[in-house]
């Protein structure tokens, strides 16, 4: 279980200029007193094509952590045009808020953003250059995409399990009587199964044998035996089912093994007065 469950991120200035600062209410539920301290990070997503163009907006330690509801505001730099292909700084990208404990991240929030002129007449014929003051930016508060990590906290009891428990009594029995023991059975009885089957088959087949020599006996040589005829029933056209399985569309989405459909934790805040954190 986490100790520290992420409740609420509330924009404070949203829409906004693109140049005008991120500006963050972070609510979050501790468990218990955490002795070290949280450290936040805004990252924004320069351009889909290479994470090179990712820029930290910010990033700031929040502590001491007391047990309860804790609360603060973390107002981050706009990102660097210089930083951003010119291509990539009109329309749709992403701001991730992260949060990790003892260098451990165990949460983190993703936003679209969507970027765009201010005038209708820009955003039908945008120019070349991206003129930066006249763009404003939207962010999709209301649709977060959130992946929690098991982490471990203070205690040891906290810590995820990364290895299956150890089984001392696995290796008291050698292998061969432990595993593999009821396949041998099946295998021998399924040998003197096809053993039997196979004696009664040459018996059976001497004497079909007879009865047939019998049968030949009064057929006249010089009549051809009759051919029978191939069927076409059953046949498969591999070539044509093969095509219709390369047509099959694959549809899905990341992240990070792990993604939830992006909500933030239910944990009701209750009425109780939550605690201003120091962020440093």
């Amino acid at each position: 279980m986490a100790v520290v469950a992420l409740l609420n991120v509330d924009i404070l200035n949203n829409p906004a200029k693109f140049t005008d600062n991120y500006e963050l209410e972070i609510t979050f539920q501790c468990a218990e007193p955490l002795e070290k301290d949280l450290e936040w990070k805004l990252t924004y997503v320069g351009s889909a094509t290479s994470d090179q163009y990712d820029q930290e907006l910010d990033s700031l330690l929040v502590g001491p952590i007391p047990a309860g509801l804790n609360k603060f505001v973390f107002e981050a730099d706009a990102p660097k045009t210089n930083r951003i292909p010119d291509a990539d700084i009109l329309g749709v990208t992403v701001i991730i808020l992260s949060c990790a404990y003892d260098g451990r991240e165990f949460v983190r929030v993703g936003y679209y953003v969507n970027n765009e002129y201010d005038s209708d007449e820009l955003n039908a014929n945008p120019p070349a250059q991206p003129i930066i003051e006249k763009i404003r930016r939207n962010i999709l508060a209301d649709k977060p995409r959130v992946t929690r990590f098991a982490i471990k906290w203070d205690s040891e009891a906290s810590a995820p399990a990364e290895f299956p428990p150890d089984q001392p009594e696995a290796d008291l029995q050698p292998d061969e009587e432990e595993y593999g023991a009821d396949e041998l059975e099946e295998e021998a009885e399924e040998e003197a199964a096809e053993g039997a089957a196979e004696g009664g088959d040459t018996a059976g087949g001497a004497a079909n044998a007879a009865d047939g020599d019998a049968e030949m006996a009064g057929v006249e040589s010089g009549e051809p035996a009759e051919e029978d005829e191939a069927s076409d029933e059953g046949s498969v056209d591999l070539e044509n089912e093969s095509e219709d399985e390369l047509e099959e569309e694959i549809e899905g989405e990341a992240v990070e093994g792990g993604d939830d459909a992006m909500e933030v934790d239910e944990t009701p805040v209750d009425s109780a007065k939550s605690h201003e954190v120091m962020a440093h």
